[in-house]
């Protein structure tokens, strides 16, 4: 079973869904004012890395990550740069989405922003209305009474002893001492300039807090399964979030929070004024690739502060290049399956599925195999430490450890012509299964698609009956696919051009 750590309870738990296999997850996603740097990326690979493994134990995920493209540093911004907010906004989405890609970050099945939602918003704030939950002052903004919800500080466990009834705050972030009424529509000032929509209480826009809360129950439900984020968002805006929705549906919000550490820069938290907050543009521009940057960014535990450093990234190159080298070798070696199995063709192995959501066979308790592929004890033991480990809260370094002790094993065998070619298809098939989680193996550009093997099998066999004229024409057709196809003794073996 899986099991992870619950910040609402503040205990490691078994994760079951509600509704099982399916998981709804809701995913804090950017505030779209400028480029994201590799503190909020943390967060995302964090969460990559619990979907995919959610999907490789058979779950079905449905996730949602929200755009907050309204809010005081949007508008701020927005305004200083003389741009419609719109436009200023649209820049930053694009720029985000092109990160996700380049970090190999699986796709969620929606991404609601902010301004597409507003009626949602405004039915919400009117329940709550409606229920004595919040109240309108006088300036026409709307706040959560959080005297009135008794459950209020249950996630980040506050102590409201000190509690001044009635004192408010309008920011939409604001720290923990500032446990106070929370805005809910703020009502239209100067400094908004002509961002504002109509609602039952005048001119305004929504706070930050209740844009997750409509945008997740309008996808998810007004219950279900995961809410993750960064440890920063415990206090105030998931705390707000459970407030407003419970107390509008009267139902738990969430079961599980997962909420991942900060990230530090050479030891220290990042700041401009340091200099050292780094987007993603600003790595790749000193020559790191994003694989590099993914794999430095998944190293650590979730739960643990992550130190992010030159050095980390070059260590992350020499691994990844150790990896690379451990995979070509096994291609080169299981070549003779070309066209036999699934499992070696051409010296690849199975790519997932990447139907978004359909999730994955769900792999054997003790970490064996069920193919066509060899899979001596050694190959079954790394992969069942792989489990464990990803099984125990998402333990990476333990997950990585049982990685490398599959590279290290297999390499030694190979250095002593001791790993036969189907021996070698099935370490491909473990180390492929990893990697569904992990992201980081050479993939997509690097790796010919179905057809493309479809066209070298087919080809393959044209060879076998000597038919060189058709064995031509496929190779060609191979060729504008945009891949070389290599022959070997008992089968092929297919490069990028």
């Amino acid at each position: 079973m899986l099991t992870i750590f619950n910040t609402l309870t503040r205990k490691m738990e078994e994760f079951v869904p509600l509704s099982p296999p399916l998981v709804g997850m809701y995913t804090c996603g950017p505030t779209v004012y400028n480029y994201a740097t590799i503190g909020n990326f943390r967060a995302y690979v964090f969460e990559d890395l619990l979907r995919r493994y959610l999907r490789l134990k058979g779950f079905q995920v449905k996730q949602v990550m929200n755009l907050t493209d309204v809010d005081d540093k949007t508008i701020r911004n927005s305004r200083a740069a003389g741009i419609a907010l719109a436009d200023y906004t649209a820049k930053y989405k694009q720029a985000f989405f092109a990160d996700l890609a380049a970090l190999n970050i699986e796709k969620a099945e929606h991404y609601p922003a902010a301004t597409d939602h507003i009626p949602e918003m405004i039915a919400l704030i009117s329940g709550l209305l409606e229920k004595g939950y919040a109240y309108a002052a006088a300036d026409g903004s709307v706040y959560f009474s959080i005297a009135r919800f008794g459950k209020y500080g249950q996630l980040a466990h506050l102590d409201m002893a000190g509690l001044k009834p009635g004192a408010r705050v309008a920011q939409d972030e604001y720290e923990k001492e500032n446990v106070a009424d929370f805005v809910l529509w703020k009502a239209h000032h100067e400094a908004d300039g002509d961002v504002w929509w109509d609602s039952p209480w005048g001119k305004g826009r929504p706070g930050w807090h209740i844009e997750c809360s409509a945008m997740s129950m309008k996808y998810l439900g007004e219950s279900f399964d995961l809410h993750t984020g960064g440890v920063d968002n415990i206090f105030p805006h998931h705390e707000d979030e459970i407030a407003q929705s419970e107390a509008a549906t009267g139902k738990q919000f969430v079961k599980y929070w997962m909420h991942c550490a900060h990230l530090v820069v050479d030891g220290r938290k990042m700041s401009k004024s340091l200099g050292n907050v780094y987007t993603l543009r600003d790595l790749t521009q000193k020559g790191y690739s994003a694989r590099e940057i993914r794999y430095v960014l998944l190293s650590a535990h979730y739960r643990q502060a992550l130190n992010f450093t030159f050095p980390a990234l070059d260590a992350a190159r020499s691994a990844l290049q150790r990896l690379d080298e451990f995979s070509e070798r096994l291609g080169n070696l299981a070549i003779p399956l070309a066209g036999a199995s699934d499992i070696g063709r051409a010296g690849q192995p199975v790519p997932p599925s990447d139907s978004v959501g359909q999730g994955c066979p769900t792999p054997p308790s003790n970490g064996q195999r069920t193919s066509a592929a060899q899979s001596p004890g050694w190959i079954d033991k790394c992969l069942k430490d792989f489990y464990a480990a990803m099984d125990e809260d998402l333990n990476l370094p333990l997950a990585l450890a049982a990685l490398f002790d599959l590279v290290r094993e297999g390499n030694k065998r190979m250095d002593s012509v001791a790993l036969p070619a189907a021996e070698a298809a099935g370490v491909l098939e473990t180390l492929e299964t990893m990697d569904r989680v992990l992201g980081v193996l050479k993939g997509g550009a690097d790796q010919p698609d179905a057809e493309t093997l479809r066209l070298a099998e087919t080809r393959q066999a044209a060879r076998a009956a000597k038919n060189w004229a058709e064995s031509d024409r496929l190779r060609k057709q191979i060729e504008e696919k945009g891949w070389i196809v290599q022959d070997k003794a008992g089968g092929f073996k297919l490069k990028k051009r």
